[in-house]
């Protein structure tokens, strides 16, 4: 006999499936959302009273940083933070674990759950990294989890590109996606990492800056990487981190990039740090240039983004982007780790503070809310603060009250240097974002945007990750603590208490190639690696548990 949950009388956002608002019930049998039974007499095993209660999906992050080495060495840099922070505490349901901007594994997912989230994605995994990332997963209770795999600066990734051997190019996507048991092609500074490694503080400053020994440029390796990986089906095609990050007057790099796609599907991630307008270094000239990019984005629907919002306070910088992590040590002084990984990819570790009473940090704050303003569809623009590099993903619950209460956020910007609102047009906007376009940016979105069809709505075959929550006047408040979040069809969040710390699934893909070009990438990797051909892919007793996302 078939047991049956069923949550009744709840107001319904659903915007995958249009229900914005409507009262219905929803019925839960072995970890999915079913039809209701047929046999009106066929009563739920359990009944969870939803009335006056918000029903969504379970939250999506889709861009963070929660495991790996780079997360485990940012870890280790912060010892201060982790003797001043708030500590997780062992119970019957829970083990401990320490907070601070580069929260504990165990803690990372308790944390998510408890705001309603069960599924984010690492945004930056080098695939002989590959191996710690799965075991750390293993290690983060409460959410299904994936990664995207570095291969912006790959040799092999250049030197086809070089060569014009778009079919091993193709291939050597497939393969890599494969071997790391990855979800997507990852894309940071593309070309700028190998330059940094190969000059001292070295960097490429443009698309059509020239990588050295490789003859390539960024904007091949974006046109070509991207179009390879749309002729894989992949489900995300390609995740960049354009060329520039941070730099004033980089908007024109980020708008070269959107034109790099060619019209091919491709997601430009924590779009925020990317939107600078100005000429140098100097803070006289940096100002917002979100409408001109949003502008495109609206116009081009090939093209979706995340936001990577900055939120005031201390945070860690960590990144892939190697140069990056370099310039900022330089402006805030300090801890710095640079990473150099073979054939691969680059990294850079160093802690920041965002200041409200800067006139940088304060633009870099307001030009993240206005990428989710001016973006006409929320089904393109998603929420991130880029954890831990924009703020924590503890954050979110106050960006969707700037984003759904307007004078709040005008409350705010009076608070910040006094020359921000003349650099930007946050003041002047007067959108407010609906419940159900928060669903979309934290939810529906996202899912879409990942190709994941069993996540992000509540239609009856999806995944019984739910979330409800208490409706209040302040929506920071609302979506702080959820009444209850559903993971699997069952109860892991009650109030705030963990009940059911439970392992989530693995998420990746098992892309079709032409097999027979590993016969040349071996003899590549032979005569480059310093590790045996054999030992690279990450075998199947890494995937605890797992699901194998299919294709477009």
């Amino acid at each position: 006999m078939t047991d049956y949950i069923k949550i009744a009388g709840g107001t319904i956002h659903d915007p995958a499936n249009d229900v914005d608002g409507a009262t219905r019930d929803i019925w839960i049998s072995d970890g999915k959302i079913v039809a209701p039974p047929e046999d009106a007499s066929v009563k739920p095993n359990r009944t969870i009273d939803a009335q006056g209660l918000v029903v969504m999906p379970g939250g999506i992050d889709m861009h963070c940083h929660i495991a790996g080495p780079k997360v485990n060495t940012a870890r280790k840099m912060r010892p201060e933070e982790k003797r001043a922070s708030e500590v997780v505490h062992r119970t019957t349901n829970t083990r401990s674990g320490t907070m601070g901007s580069v929260p504990s594994t165990f803690a990372t997912g308790y944390k998510y759950a408890g705001l309603g989230y069960t599924t984010a994605f690492d945004a930056a995994i080098l695939p002989l990294g590959a191996r710690h990332a799965h075991e750390e997963f293993d290690d983060t209770p409460c959410i299904d989890k994936g990664f995207y795999v570095l291969m912006g600066n790959n040799h092999y990734v250049m030197k086809s590109i070089a060569e014009n051997e778009p079919q091993k190019l193709k291939a050597f996507i497939g393969w890599l996606l494969k071997s790391t048991k990855g979800f997507a092609p990852k894309l940071v500074n593309p070309g700028g990492v190998e330059v940094w490694k190969q000059k001292q503080a070295g960097n490429v400053h443009g698309l059509d800056s020239e990588v050295d020994h490789f003859n390539v440029t960024p904007r091949q390796i974006v046109s070509q990487v991207t179009q390879a990986a749309n002729e894989l089906g992949l489900p995300h095609p390609v995740h960049i981190h354009c060329n520039n990050l941070g730099m004033p007057g980089n908007w024109e790099t980020t708008l070269e990039t959107m034109k790099a796609l060619n019209g091919h599907k491709g997601h430009l991630t924590h779009i925020q740090f990317h939107s600078y307008g100005g000429g140098d270094a100097d803070e006289n000239t940096f100002n917002s240039k979100v409408t001109q990019l949003a502008e495109y984005v609206n116009t081009h629907d090939n093209i979706t983004v995340d936001v990577g919002q900055v939120l005031f306070g201390e945070t860690t910088s960590m990144t892939g982007d190697g140069p990056l992590g370099y310039f900022l040590s330089n402006v805030y002084g300090g801890k710095w780790y640079s990473g150099d990984t073979e054939m691969e990819a680059g990294c850079g570790i160093t802690p920041i503070k965002y200041k409200n009473k800067s006139l940088v940090h304060a633009l870099q704050w307001a030009i993240g809310l206005e990428w989710y303003l001016q973006v006409e569809d929320p089904w393109r623009v998603v929420m991130s603060t880029d954890h831990p590099n924009g703020g924590s993903f503890l954050a979110y619950p106050q960006i969707i009250r700037y984003l759904m209460d307007r004078q709040y956020r005008k409350d705010v910007i009076k608070t910040c240097h006094p020359r921000v609102k003349d650099r930007c047009t946050l003041g002047d906007i007067e959108r407010e974002y609906t419940l159900n376009e928060i669903a979309i940016i934290t939810r529906a979105g996202p899912a879409r945007i990942l190709g994941l069809k069993n996540k992000g709505h509540l239609a009856p075959g999806a995944d019984a990750d739910i979330t409800v929550y208490t409706p209040h006047e302040n929506k920071e408040t609302m979506f702080e603590l959820p009444r209850l979040v559903i993971k699997d069809g069952e109860i892991i969040v009650d109030q705030g208490d963990m009940r059911d710390p439970r392992n989530g699934k693995t998420l990746h893909v098992l892309p079709e190639y032409d097999t027979g070009v590993e016969t040349d990438i071996q003899a590549w990797f032979e005569e480059y690696y310093s590790i045996q051909w054999r030992n690279y892919p990450v075998d199947d007793s890494y995937l605890h548990r797992s699901e194998v996302v299919a294709g477009r």
